[in-house]
């Protein structure tokens, strides 16, 4: 008798989540084995590229990259491609569903993290959301692998310890900076802890995958938590600021809400090529 590995399941983008043993009848004669390990595989070049340079360009709470920093890390993103993170367009999450609903609940998974940044990737099947939800004292790069979605941002117009008629009625005046789909390949969006869109949402149009670089990342116990917001048009609320009647599309009122029903995000084992930490 000899054990051999079989697939059981996979997870919601195809990687293999189980195996099991099978037992099959050997009926040749018996023949000494030698176990030979697989070498180490190297992760892809961008990957890897990528991991290094956010090791020197993120520094800590509290900093910002510089627009060198930036325009390299968007360089690096903007030539990744699925593979480098193993995935495909052929994995069953990424083909169309012939009209069988999926469940719109989002996955992530995360890459690597540390103090200073963190990798991971989102996967949003069609019709998934990731609310509207803020990114505290962080910078976040997001790259689309696959998919098509819709994304929305905004940045605050006043300053968080504003203390007018507005903070009162728990409603905060926002600048929209995207009300648009992108369709991978596009450009990386970058945004900043005040500028940039730091409060955005995505909504799949098709089943899609983002990669995210966030530094610093998500930490409760630094008081960089996530918030969520809903918003609301201009024209609905009577708040003293004052906007000109031709811009008024380009702003809204966000009212902090408790997390929405539905919305949690399913967190995965990563299964794509490992980095190489040391340097």
């Amino acid at each position: 008798m000899e054990a051999g590995l079989v697939e059981r399941g996979r997870d919601v983008v195809g990687h293999v989540t189980r195996v099991g043993y099978v037992k099959k009848i050997i009926t040749k004669r018996r023949r000494t084995r030698r176990i030979v390990r697989p070498p180490q595989v190297a992760p892809p070049m961008a990957l890897q590229e990528l991991f290094v340079s956010c090791l020197d360009v993120f520094k800590g709470p509290g900093t910002v990259p510089s627009p060198q920093d930036v325009q390299k890390l968007c360089h690096i993103l903007d030539n990744m491609k699925p593979e480098d993170v193993g995935l495909s367009a052929e994995l069953q999450f990424f083909k169309p569903s012939n009209g069988v609903k999926s469940d719109p609940r989002v996955t992530s998974t995360t890459i690597y993290k540390c103090d200073n940044f963190s990798l991971c990737m989102f996967f949003l099947p069609a019709t998934g959301v990731i609310p509207l939800h803020n990114h505290p004292g962080m910078t976040v790069f997001s790259k689309l692998l696959l998919g098509t979605m819709h994304i929305k941002s905004y940045d605050w117009v006043d300053s968080v310890d504003s203390d007018s008629s507005v903070q009162s009625s728990q409603l905060r005046l926002a600048k929209l900076k995207a009300d648009r789909v992108f369709t991978a390949p596009c450009d990386t969006s970058v945004l900043y802890p005040t500028t940039g869109g730091n409060i955005h949402a995505f909504t799949a149009i098709t089943p899609c995958a983002v990669l995210d670089v966030l530094g610093p990342p998500y930490s409760n116990e630094d008081g960089r938590d996530c918030s969520f917001y809903k918003d609301h048009p201009y024209a609905a609320s009577t708040g003293e600021a004052t906007v000109k009647m031709e811009e008024a599309d380009c702003y809204g009122w966000l009212e902090e809400i408790e997390m929405p029903e539905n919305s949690e995000i399913d967190e995965i084992e990563y299964l794509g090529p490992r980095i190489i930490e040391h340097r």
